[in-house]
């Protein structure tokens, strides 16, 4: 911003926070600027910092060298290169997210991709495209919206000189996959194998993509299309979400909203 235009954006700024003064995003609560949370819900959200897996981002619990693999991600290699979270999905960040996803609360976007931005900057400034997980066209239409979408055009427009990688179209949803909500790792996959194509398959070739969803639970859904972008021939595919199920070995849901 330049020194002419920041005293008008400050003064801008000043105004509006003084009609609609910025509320945390969970709870409503007064917060000093907008897209924040207020102590007590920051202290409910639990951030995935190092160290955590180099390749899907699942924490570790003791200490590791950069660049480590946990040991789902040694057997059974995922399709996509690096994959990144910001939160666990719990607590307050589970009902920030069924908010952004169900409850038309999509103001939380540009505060999800900024923190995304953080937690996964190599990941966003080393991708030449940036795609949304699609939607099928009739959960869009009963949505309105695709919340990968707006995730992922904020991303876009948070980069540093690099605006217009943002890709909306790329993915396309090949077949309408049911709901996985009590579904565990292996029927994920079954389910949506070969759900995904390509609207322009020239467009990905020898460039490196970055994913964009709001929750990765086993990886299922990401997975698939990123198995799709590489068949194209992307040099690379990358991942971020704004929140990620932390599993364990003998994982199954008995409850399970996500998508």
């Amino acid at each position: 911003m330049t020194q002419t235009l920041r005293p008008l954006h400050t003064a801008s700024r000043a105004v509006l926070d003084a009609l609609l003064p910025p509320r945390c995003l969970a709870c409503g609560t007064l917060v000093a600027e907008p897209g924040a949370l207020c102590a007590e819900c920051f202290a409910g959200v639990e951030f995935l910092v190092d160290p955590v897996c180099n390749s899907c981002g699942d924490p570790f619990e003791l200490p590791m060298e950069p660049g480590a693999l946990c040991a789902a991600c040694i057997d059974d290699p995922p399709p996509w290169r690096r994959a990144r979270a910001v939160f666990t999905y719990e607590g307050v960040a589970r009902d920030l997210i069924l908010r952004f996803k169900h409850a038309d609360r999509t103001d939380s976007a540009p505060a999800f991709a900024r923190w995304m931005l953080r937690a996964a900057r190599p990941l966003v400034e080393g991708a030449d495209l940036i795609a949304p997980v699609p939607l099928h066209r009739g959960r869009l239409m009963k949505r309105r919206y695709n919340q990968a979408a707006l995730l992922a055009r904020q991303l876009d427009r948070l980069g540093q000189g690099q605006s217009g990688r943002f890709a909306p179209n790329l993915l396309l949803r090949a077949r309408k996959t049911p709901p996985q909500e009590g579904m565990g790792r292996a029927a994920r996959r079954r389910n949506v194998r070969s759900a995904f194509a390509l609207s322009d398959p020239d467009a990905v070739r020898g460039r490196v993509v970055l994913l964009v969803d709001d929750v990765m639970t086993t990886g299922a859904t990401v997975g698939e299309c990123a198995r799709a972008l590489r068949q194209a021939g992307a040099a690379a595919v990358d991942v971020v979400t704004v929140a990620r199920v932390v599993l364990t070995p003998e994982w199954q849901p008995d409850t399970d909203p996500l998508t």
